[in-house]
């Protein structure tokens, strides 16, 4: 079964769709990214000012991994309800979750005004942001991925992907400019809120567009005959979790492994790299808020490209490509910045995020085509956000502590190194996804094989 088969909507309908999904994505990504910014630059000061300064870093940062922690029980949830009740209804709860947290952070007391406590407040806060990020990346996806022209699955699913750079790019563009007008104290004292409490205004937009998007009509069909067959045999289906485990446990490992690299990589280069520049390298805060800022620029743009070369030779080759190339960069990824120049810094951040988007574009299509219609939301949003907690949570922590115990980042880059090695491994035992019919996949890989099998036997053949 070809991907042909899957007819495509309205192109009016469709952009529609993907604006609602991107502008949705890019507010959930500049709330998470903008707590990892600032907690690099001002939470370990406000939030654990009693800590040495690295150390305080290195606390700053873990309350940033708890965030990731929260992601696969949002997963579980979003995901279990997102196929049960739609995708629509589960992004417009998200994007509550997510920005209701951020702007509490932003009103959140400090430690010189209620001790201990406001580290507490902090944590929590930063585990309903990861919640909230748990259900909303499988979701977002989703809706484009099933509404999509299927010939172009790659290029058009690719779009919400690049609501983490725009995100990225709103979070560092705000603080940069911040830094910039502000001297250090005022940005230390009150500053910081600003972004915090911008993201009320972002989500009352982003609400707006987004409940005026339809429910996929793959998942109405595909309600329409679990509906079907329960009234005729009285057929009821399994918990999502439990079918996903059953017939997609071998995708669910795949898209595990596939995003050790790819998560890993951006935090690196996007999070630990404040850490780096300032301290190792010696450069300033906005010199690498600026580098950040215009690498992501370069990041946004080239992922629809990246999704479009996916529909053209395939999702695993392009997968390829990132994960070898972001292995291969990682050495002089770090000899760039200790060269101490503005313009070695942007190069080097630049690559980096050229070569996560060749991975990072071509994930929305492929993982939503592993998994079936009615344990796709399950499906993709376990296998995404359950290895965040092994690779993209402990990312920025895990290298400043190497940087802290050897000064030095060969250690980093030997780490990354591996996350690479995992991901390069698990796509090639991946099968190819890219001529997979959206509709046409409703059981686990050997089921669907069969039935591809049968269809090609009984077509009839020509001259």
């Amino acid at each position: 079964m070809t991907a042909s088969a899957t007819a495509p909507p309205a192109p009016g309908s469709l952009k529609r769709i993907v604006a609602a999904s991107l502008i949705g994505t890019t507010i959930e990504w500049y709330d998470f990214f903008l707590y990892g910014s600032a907690a690099a630059l001002v939470f370990n000061e406000l939030f654990f000012p009693d800590s040495d300064p690295l150390v305080g870093t290195l606390l700053a940062f873990l309350t940033y991994a708890v965030g990731f922690a929260a992601r696969p029980l949002g997963a579980l949830v979003f995901g279990h309800y997102g196929d049960r009740l739609g995708r629509k209804k589960l992004l417009v709860l998200s994007l509550l979750l997510m920005g209701g947290a951020t702007f509490a952070i932003g009103l959140l007391p400090t430690h010189a005004t209620i001790g201990a406590a406001a580290p507490v407040l902090l944590t929590a806060l930063r585990l309903v942001q990861g919640f909230a990020l748990g259900g909303e990346w499988g979701g977002a996806v989703l809706l484009v991925s099933e509404h999509g022209d299927a010939r172009r699955r790659g290029f058009w699913a690719s779009w919400p992907q690049t609501g983490a750079p725009a995100g990225q790019l709103l979070a560092t563009g705000v603080l940069s400019a911040l830094t910039a007008l502000l001297s250090d104290a005022a940005f230390l004292s009150w500053g910081w809120r600003i972004p915090f409490l911008l993201s009320g205004v972002l989500v009352i937009v982003g609400l707006w567009i987004r409940l005026s998007v339809d429910e996929s009509p793959v998942f109405k069909a595909a309600m329409a005959q679990a509906e079907e067959r329960k009234a005729a045999a009285g057929q009821i289906e399994k918990m999502p979790l439990v079918a996903v485990l059953r017939h997609h446990w071998r995708d669910v490992l795949i898209a595990m492994g596939a995003r050790m690299a790819e998560n890993i990589s951006y935090y690196v280069i996007t999070a630990f790299i404040l850490v780096y520049a300032t301290t190792s390298a010696g450069l300033s805060k906005q010199t690498a808020l600026n580098a950040v800022l215009i690498a992501s620029a370069v990041h946004f743009a080239v992922i629809p490209a990246w999704g479009a070369l996916s529909d053209r030779i395939g999702r695993r080759p392009v997968y390829l490509i990132g994960a070898v190339g972001v292995g291969l960069w990682m050495f002089p990824f770090f000899a760039l910045i200790d060269s101490k120049s503005f313009g070695s810094l942007l190069l080097a951040v630049t690559v980096g995020l050229v070569l996560h988007g060749a991975m990072y574009a071509p994930q929305a299509a492929f993982f939503s085509e592993m998994f079936a219609t009615r344990m796709r939301y399950s499906g993709a949003s376990i296998g995404a956000q359950f290895s965040s907690v092994a690779a993209g949570a402990p990312a920025p922590l895990i290298a400043t502590a190497l940087l802290a115990d050897y000064g030095s980042s060969t250690p980093i880059a030997l780490y990354v190194i591996a996350a690479a090695l995992v991901t390069v491994v698990a796509i090639v035992c991946a099968r190819e996804t890219r001529d997979r019919d959206l509709a046409d996949v409703t059981a686990g890989p050997e089921t669907r094989e069969a039935r591809d099998a049968v269809a090609t036997a009984d077509a009839p053949t020509t001259a």
